[in-house]
């Protein structure tokens, strides 16, 4: 899977364009036009399309703009990559902030893992991006002031807490990836995930019979069953691990 990096080497450009202290062009837009809106129409080519179809062209044609007009709100593409990848990281956050005071951190982290799979559900073209350098805007900052914030009965070091974020949000992006994955596989061949395996099974069942791949043999029938939630089994089993650190911390252990 080919990944595009985020963001520009002007990291401040950017970061101007997220915090609102760059300048605003003061002559020749076309009215109407607006850095929000250009974000809004790059998120949904990208959303529909994919991220490759995401370029300053094509978006001045669903703008109904020319080209020109829109370098007066954005430098080019990987300035508007962080624009959109802070966008949509504020989608969580759009009701509260802060979860209730009554939310334990268990329910905390649940919570954090549905909704970062929900957002690659949304905009699956974030699996696409190179995040390890994220230019860190408004939503992304106040997303995780308050993840810290729901965490913060965890009692741990600040390391550790920003390592729970770190391990529900790999673990999310894996889970995502195979779904990702799995759907464009489809796509790209005409063949639906039953089909691929129905396929494989006369092959398979002949290793199986073979005796050279004992413990695979013996799995149940069930074993790779669509049916099972491994996004929800894998999640609690996070939640667990959590919270026998925070037991063995309160034990001053």
């Amino acid at each position: 899977m080919t990944t595009e990096t985020s963001g520009s080497k002007d990291v401040s450009r950017s970061l101007e364009l997220l915090w609102g202290t760059g300048e605003r062009p003061s002559r020749g837009p076309k009215p109407g036009l607006t850095l929000d809106r250009i974000v809004g129409a790059a998120i949904g080519i990208a959303d529909t399309e994919g991220l490759a179809a995401v370029s300053m062209r094509r978006l001045s044609t669903a703008l109904g703009t020319g080209t020109m007009s829109l370098y007066r709100y954005v430098p080019g593409k990987a300035e508007l990559l962080d624009l959109m990848l802070d966008r949509v990281t504020g989608e969580p956050l759009e009701n509260d902030a802060h979860p209730p005071e009554s939310d334990t951190w268990q329910d905390a982290v649940r919570a954090m893992g549905r909704a970062h799979l929900e957002l690659f559900r949304a905009h699956p073209w974030l699996l696409k991006v190179n995040q390890s350098r994220t230019v860190l805007g408004p939503s992304a900052v106040r997303g995780l002031d308050a993840s810290l914030f729901a965490l913060r009965e965890m009692r741990l070091t600040d390391p550790e807490l920003i390592s729970v974020i770190i391990a529900v949000q790999s673990f999310v992006t894996g889970i995502a990836r195979m779904e990702l994955d799995a759907a464009e596989a489809a796509k790209e061949t005409g063949q639906s995930e039953e089909e691929f395996w129905r396929a494989q099974e006369p092959f398979l069942s002949k290793a199986m019979v073979s005796g050279e791949y004992p413990t695979l043999a013996h799995l149940s029938e069930d074993a790779f069953t669509s049916d099972f939630d491994h996004f929800a089994f894998g999640l609690e089993r996070l939640v667990e691990g959590f919270e026998t650190l925070v037991r063995a911390r309160a034990k001053g252990v």
